[in-house]
């Protein structure tokens, strides 16, 4: 295998590639040997048709694509291995030649890692975060806790409100003509959730228990379905159960359910003030964090590669399928319920996808600037971290990482050392105001909102 690389402007690059005349006749024999057992040729028994036969018949390039296939992962591997630019993007493939006795030649075009340029790093003025707990906070995560503690009841003698979790069945027209996808039976539904497109929960509202309701809703412009794209539609719905939620009253009865600490309502408060508290030092941390960055990336500069962006893009949306899995719903379903896109989901991931790609270069640089270095002590205690995390003992955890995933694991300490650098020496101007209703509401909740979430 033989190597060139052309660099194009604006961070990316060109590599050509070319294979020996022989490694792509082993590969177009491998194809043919692993596609002769699906050819019929009258005369021939299945797998025994001879490979100039089937050439004669369906053309010499019948093979060509597979033992392309094969050869082009292992080829561009080696290649990347040897080139001494440093890629961060996935390769645009063009096959330039693909002849048999002849080399096979194709072109990889990929982003390139850009240089930075910093700028102020060091003394970086970042305002001050106000961490204090307020008695509306404290209200709100106690309202939550109720919540979270709610028995749900069948509800028989009113109709459908805001709230209500419902089964219902449904079944969706357009133009009078039921559309695939569109039925449900015993389906349970929360009003209020934005599980459905919009309009069809609030058209819901008032709906009896038994009695048809005609739910007449618009799918969106960008709905996935080309088919119901911006189409009118009416739902057939019939509402077979209404539940509500009761909350439990905040007495020491449910101090004394939720709580081991505390034995009455005023403990309880001042239990979760200061559950509160280090919450929203952690936050504050974690902005102060982000802030710092911000500042930093704003007066530095780098010229990144769009090809490297949108390998992020796909990463991150990647990450999010994985993580919809891990809750049982499948990227379909959620498309399907969303009316969410592939590309619409992609074009929301860009703004963050790009902000990661400059967050990490800007500490790359810092961490060159400052000449800092991961020791093997730090090695083996993140080491040790990961195997409690995973179960795992220390050896068993640098097995799976392997020589490149111990190089990641080293980098990515660096970034924390980077990290905690520029936060220490930035400077706190003015304390950031306060958040107020909903905000102050939605900072209270839920741990999987907390700190320890990635942005």
């Amino acid at each position: 295998m033989s190597l060139q690389v052309e660099k194009l402007g604006n961070n990316m690059a060109k590599l050509t590639i070319e294979v020996s005349a022989e490694e792509l006749e082993k590969a177009i024999e491998g194809a043919y040997h692993k596609n002769k057992n699906k050819i019929n040729v009258p005369g021939f028994r299945k797998g025994k048709v001879p490979r100039k036969i089937i050439e004669q018949m369906y053309g010499k390039e019948v093979f060509y694509e597979d033992a392309a296939n094969e050869l082009i992962p292992d080829a561009y591997d080696k290649a990347v291995d040897e080139c001494e630019e440093e890629i961060v993007s996935n390769p645009k493939i063009n096959v330039t030649q693909l002849e048999a006795g002849k080399p096979f030649i194709f072109t990889a075009e990929v982003a390139l890692k850009p240089e930075v340029t910093l700028g102020k790093y060091k003394g970086v003025k970042v305002d001050k975060i106000d961490a204090a707990v307020s008695d509306e906070e404290v209200n709100a995560e106690i309202d939550r806790e109720r919540e979270k503690n709610a028995r749900t009841v069948d509800v028989t003698d009113r109709a459908v409100k805001e709230g209500d979790v419902t089964v219902l069945d449904f079944e969706g027209f357009v133009d009078g003509e039921a559309f695939e996808g569109g039925k449900g039976e015993d389906y349970p539904l929360t009003i209020g959730s934005g599980a459905f497109i919009p309009g069809f929960e609030e058209a819901l509202i008032g709906a009896e228990i038994g009695k048809e309701t005609d739910v007449n809703v618009t799918f969106p412009e960008d709905y996935q379905a080309a088919e119901l794209k911006g189409k009118a539609a009416v739902f057939k719905c019939t509402v077979k159960k209404i539940q509500e939620k009761q909350l439990p009253e905040l007495d020491e009865e449910f101090v004394e359910e939720v709580s081991e600490k505390s034995d009455t309502v005023e403990q309880y408060k001042e239990e979760i003030r200061e559950r509160l508290a280090g919450r929203k030092e952690a936050d504050a941390r974690n902005a102060k964090e982000e802030a710092v960055v911000d500042a930093i990336i704003a007066d530095a500069k780098m010229d990144i590669p769009d090809a490297m962006v949108e390998t992020q893009q796909r990463q991150m949306v990647q990450e999010f399928a994985q993580r919809m899995q891990s809750q049982g719903i499948s990227m379909d379903q959620y498309m399907q319920f969303t009316g969410a896109t592939p590309d619409m989901l992609l074009e929301q991931a860009k703004p963050q996808a790009l902000k990661r790609i400059q967050s990490r270069l800007v500490l790359e640089a810092v961490v060159a600037a400052e000449g800092m270095e991961a020791s093997e002590e730090e090695f083996e205690e993140e080491v040790k971290s990961m195997g409690e995390a995973y179960q795992m003992d220390a050896a068993q955890v640098k097995e799976l990482l392997g020589e490149s995933g111990r190089k990641q694991v080293m980098e990515d300490i660096c970034i924390k050392k980077a990290v905690e650098f520029v936060v220490e020496n930035a400077k706190e101007g003015k304390t950031a105001a306060k958040k107020s209703g909903k905000k102050a509401k939605d900072a209270a909740e839920g741990e999987e909102e907390s700190a320890s979430e990635e942005a």
